[in-house]
């Protein structure tokens, strides 16, 4: 039996077109009429889908009754959402995103959640893979990967400066067959650091208290923890789950 399409798969498709790039800030969405026949449902179904849309601020109306793509300057996706649009599309970054400042280096952990997280001990030493996320032009997230060095043996590039493309875990699955799976992220909170106030460009006195934002992400295959993200992201800033 086929599903009926309900106002939520149509905002979800459209969501996702939003999210991918396909349609861009300011752009005209298709007219309702449009969507009515090309999914086969009423009128009604697509208004209330449009009306999800906007209130989720995907989209805004213009005068003369047009919806168009919002711009969204203050939202950014997670660390999940960009593997998802990545392992969907084959594209690294969402419109109007760029990454600057790709760093790599062989660290003592000193932190004692991420040691657990990636099973070793506490200074034992990890590959810390380091970038800025920026959207039209400003920075919005810092992102760490704390990398097991077991990884190492398959994937020495990782001490390797710069961007790597292809996403390293797509090249060590081709190598090694094994599936890299990821758990749901945690949200916590904490004070930035002055390394992360001054990648994120954020002007304070030395000794102001910055709250910020941050998601965790463990990785894993068949041998145990393989990665975790770290994503401190920029005050101010709204979070997209997904893409």
């Amino acid at each position: 039996m086929t599903k009926r399409v309900g106002y939520a798969d149509i905002a979800a498709h459209y969501r996702q077109k939003i999210d991918d790039g396909d349609l861009e800030p300011g752009e005209r969405m298709p007219t309702m009429e449009a969507v009515r026949d090309h999914f086969s449902v009423s009128m009604a179904t697509v208004n209330r889908a449009y009306k999800q849309l906007k209130a989720e601020g995907y989209t805004t109306s213009r005068p003369g009754s047009a919806t168009v793509v919002a711009l969204r300057p203050r939202v950014v996706s997670t660390g999940a959402a960009r593997l998802e649009r990545l392992n969907r599309t084959g594209k690294h970054y969402a419109p109007d995103e760029t990454s600057t400042d790709h760093v790599a280096m062989l660290r003592s952990c000193g932190d004692a959640d991420v040691a657990q997280q990636l099973g070793i001990e506490l200074h034992d030493e990890v590959v810390i893979r380091r970038r800025v996320f920026r959207r039209e032009g400003r920075p919005t997230v810092v992102a760490l990967s704390l990398i097991h060095p077991r990884a190492l043996a398959t994937m020495p590039e990782l001490l390797q400066q710069g961007q790597l493309k292809p996403f390293w875990q797509s090249t060590y699955t081709q190598r090694t067959g094994r599936e890299v799976k990821r758990s749901p992220e945690r949200r916590g909170a904490r004070l930035a650091s002055t390394d992360e106030l001054a990648a994120l460009e954020v002007d304070v006195p030395p000794s102001a208290a910055v709250p910020v934002l941050v998601l965790h992400t463990t990785f894993h295959d068949e041998e145990g923890p393989l990665e975790v993200w770290e994503d401190v992201y920029a005050p101010g800033l709204w979070q997209m789950a997904t893409e």
